[in-house]
């Protein structure tokens, strides 16, 4: 009677056919993945790696929406695009902006994470945003969720921490969460080798190499960061490993949890306090 009751259906993580009692996807290792919970349509919608990409980008613009709202200064209607709806530093600063400034005054080493989530000007989240939408699902293809989440999240604060101790005073935006991921990437496409491999690594070289050009010749372009964030995804993409290497584990899960977790919490902590003091200090 239990045969009858069994049927195949799309692991919700890496959408391959599995049997509905399959104790884990012996494609992606997800555990559990015909479970009844996995396939409810909101929970669905949040595991969907699509979805997940979108909102990081709503959030992204939300906090650029807010930060350009909230700021006082004048400048952030100069008719300058690279300008253009510019928030104060003031603003940033207590949204979250990470450097030597907001760590060795303010003792904040928590905005190592937050600055990711934060842009200067329109250009500015514009670009990133734009980048992550064509980066970000070949990280999730090679790597799974668990071990995107944890490159974006330690390899932002990774290349952030670099420019830290370079000395640059005050910075933000997601390209150093951008650079982890392609220096993952270029780590996959070395590792693994063929014509795939190799065509994944010159492709991403290619615009690792441009980027960084581009950032010699505009200014406030935060080259320190980029780096350490291209070095810090190499280096958790060789320990983490790749899809077709090594299943995601239990620990991933647990440290892209705990990433998640404090995101959300940091987040959720410099809006609230942001918001705050600037209607009672101000």
């Amino acid at each position: 009677m239990a045969d009858s009751k069994k049927w195949s259906l799309l692991c919700p993580n890496c959408r391959r056919l599995v049997s509905s009692y399959e104790p884990t996807c012996p494609y992606c290792g997800l555990s559990r993945p015909g479970a009844r919970w996995r396939h409810i349509p909101l929970v669905q919608n949040v595991l969907d790696p699509a979805h997940i990409i979108v909102s990081v980008i709503i959030v992204n613009s939300f906090l650029f929406i807010v930060s350009t709202l909230l700021s006082t200064s004048s400048s952030n209607l100069s008719m300058n695009p690279l300008t253009l709806f510019s928030p104060s530093n003031k603003i940033l600063v207590l949204l979250g902006a990470t450097g030597t400034f907001p760590i060795n005054q303010l003792h904040r080493w928590w905005t190592l994470i937050s600055a990711s989530y934060l842009h200067g000007g329109i250009l500015h989240i514009f670009f990133n945003m734009m980048v992550l939408r064509q980066i970000a699902p070949l990280a999730l293809q090679e790597y799974g969720f668990n071990r995107t989440v944890i490159l974006y999240t330690l390899g932002g604060a990774m290349g952030f921490y670099v420019s830290y101790l370079a000395g640059v005073p005050l910075t933000i935006g997601a390209s150093a969460s951008l650079f982890a991921l392609i220096g993952s990437i270029l780590y996959y496409g070395k590792s693994r080798g063929g014509a795939y491999g190799q065509m994944v690594y010159k492709q991403l070289l290619g615009w690792v190499i441009g980027l960084f050009l581009f950032g010699l010749f505009i200014p406030m372009i935060n080259n320190w960061a980029h780096g350490g964030g291209l070095g810090g995804g190499l280096l958790l993409g060789y320990l983490l490993g790749y899809r077709e290497r090594n299943r995601e584990t239990y620990y991933h899960k647990i440290i892209a949890s705990l990433c998640m977790v404090a995101t959300i919490l940091i987040l959720l902590w410099a809006f609230v306090s942001t918001i705050y003091y600037r209607f009672t200090q101000f």
